[in-house]
């Protein structure tokens, strides 16, 4: 069994408390086991002043990383899986996904509290289409402004630049300890989920056995099925940066259920839909209620997306 590992990780405060925490878990479990971490700049690391939907999707986070991995600078890389491509490179594994934190997203507003409260007009930073097109289609008349930048940045960038609130991932901002910021869990109800948020995504080269043997015991099947069943979805639509879609998948007494929306840009429109099933059909569900939504609505409205230019927003970030 290797004693040496090293893990890749962006160098955001975010993505070094993932790769910490998986590196703690691991000698924890593993006693001797040596781990380094190497910190890797991304392409969505580098550019900040572009909506993440014109710079390439999701993949800008994660294609160095894989880069290095496949040269073998790097045994073990730590993704949020919200981040991840639903394909990998070829050669490449997901060996774990962790157990799930908190999915949902958060609103943090110090002066108006939750969404209801907010002046006609309000200012609400975001870099995700997803998000944006629910706020708007749970409230039109909010200004949705576009919001780059790590979890510390947009908490700054609330102050600095005049809003009246922010939306962030909770897990985010639970795992860094600044989830005493947030004023309003957003209910799936209005805002669902990115694909995987909440869970972390451990990646590997498929040949590497020992590797997978190592990281093996934090892999939790509960998150596994729920966040296959979303990836499956989302990867049927062929949806990612470019799409505002919301996907929540969870294991409840024994049943995967599974709740999704598909909306137009400026939230005008938006189909909702629930599947429910054995865990085991995970991938399954996913494709059965992405093609459904597909032909009950979700056709027409994917049309009119890709009629015209993506404005603003950009990963479920």
């Amino acid at each position: 069994m290797k004693n040496k590992l090293v893990i890749g990780t962006r160098g955001s405060k975010l993505a070094l408390w993932q790769a910490n925490y998986i590196a703690h878990r691991l000698c924890q479990y593993h006693p001797g086991l040596e781990v380094t971490i190497k910190h890797i700049v991304t392409t969505g690391d580098k550019i900040l002043d572009v909506p993440l939907a014109k710079i390439g999707g999701k993949g800008v986070f994660t294609k160095e990383i894989e880069l290095a991995m496949l040269r073998g600078e790097i045994d073990l890389a730590v993704h949020s899986l919200k981040d991840m491509p639903t394909e990998l490179p070829p050669g490449l594994t997901l060996a774990a996904i962790t157990e799930r934190e908190e999915p949902f997203d958060a609103l943090i507003s110090p002066k108006y509290g939750t969404l209801d409260k907010l002046p006609h007009g309000a200012k609400v930073g975001t870099s995700s289409l997803r998000r944006r097109a629910q706020l708007l289609n749970c409230r039109p008349d909010l200004t949705v402004c576009d919001l780059r930048g790590n979890v510390d940045t947009r908490l700054r960038k609330l102050e600095t630049e005049e809003l009246d609130a922010i939306v962030l991932a909770q897990a985010g901002l639970k795992r860094l300890g600044w989830d005493d910021r947030i004023t309003q869990q957003l209910p799936p109800d209005i805002c669902l989920p990115a694909v995987g948020q909440g869970a972390l995504a451990l990646e590997t080269r498929s040949d590497d056995s020992e590797v997978l043997a190592l990281v093996a015991f934090l892999h939790d099947e509960d998150t596994a099925a729920a966040v296959t069943a979303e990836r499956s979805f989302l990867n049927e639509l062929e949806g990612g940066c470019q799409v505002p879609i919301g996907v929540y998948g969870r294991v409840e007494n024994g049943e995967l259920v599974l709740d999704a929306a598909i909306l137009s840009l400026d939230g005008a429109a938006a189909l909702k839909d629930r599947i429910c099933g054995a865990p085991a059909a995970a991938e399954d569900l996913g494709r059965k209620l992405a093609q459904h939504m597909y032909v009950t609505g979700g056709r027409e409205i994917l049309a009119g997306l890709f009629a015209r230019p993506s404005a603003g927003g950009g990963n479920n970030r």
